[in-house]
């Protein structure tokens, strides 16, 4: 087989992609939150554990933590109540307190709107910091999670699909830099959302994928 030109790569991407928008024309984030700082805390809750548990906690707990100031005064033992059907509960409870601390000490309460402001709160990494700029305030945001490192992997549309460990914000630049920035947060949610439905890490569903004819890593064994 031919190697992929760079242009003839861009090109199957973005028809990959037509067929994304297609297949899921109305994505959303999967995280339950009515302001930017209930999505700051349950993503920061959302590591090592799945969406639907984080939102089966954070009911309570914006209940009980409406406010950062209320976070920073909480006792962390009552917040490890609330949340400790999560993985590392007692990491992420120390977290939200210390959000809550520099939300006040540091912005007045109210939650940053830039990525370099972001990642200074204390559990907030570049994906955290990309799904609070996309998906509360509007503004261009390309988290990568594993889904999407998978995903991008197996169509090849990074360079490094090789790679065992890819860097996850060289992955983002790459991606990044072949799609405007009015689609980087949708972007990211269709590749998650196919990686959950269809290009599964164990067993993908090749037989009855959209983008079979054209992906180079079908089918997988």
């Amino acid at each position: 087989m031919a190697r992929e030109t760079k242009t003839a790569r861009f090109a199957r991407m973005h028809e990959e992609y037509r067929i994304l928008c297609e297949e899921i024309p109305a994505p959303q984030c999967a995280l339950h939150f009515s302001n930017p700082l209930e999505l700051l805390v349950a993503t920061v809750l959302s590591a090592q554990t799945t969406d639907k548990r984080v939102n089966s906690v954070t009911g309570e707990l914006f209940r009980r933590y409406p406010e950062p100031e209320d976070y920073a005064n909480a006792n962390i033992e009552d917040v490890e109540a609330i949340i400790r059907t999560l993985g590392f509960y007692h990491a992420k409870a120390g977290h939200l307190i210390g959000l809550g601390q520099a939300l006040c000490e540091r912005f007045d309460g109210t939650v940053p709107q830039t990525m370099e402001e972001l990642v200074t709160l204390p559990g907030v990494g570049r994906k955290t910091a990309n799904v609070v700029l996309g998906n509360a305030f509007g503004i261009p945001g390309f988290p990568v999670d594993t889904h999407v490192m998978r995903v991008t992997g197996r169509l090849r549309w990074r360079t490094d699909w090789r790679t065992k460990r890819s860097d996850p914000v060289k992955v983002e630049k790459e991606i990044c830099a072949c799609f405007p920035p009015e689609q980087w947060t949708d972007l990211s949610h269709r590749l998650i959302l196919f990686g959950r439905a269809t290009c599964h890490a164990r067993r993908p569903d090749c037989e009855d994928c959209p983008l079979a004819a054209t992906c180079p890593s079908f089918p997988i064994a």
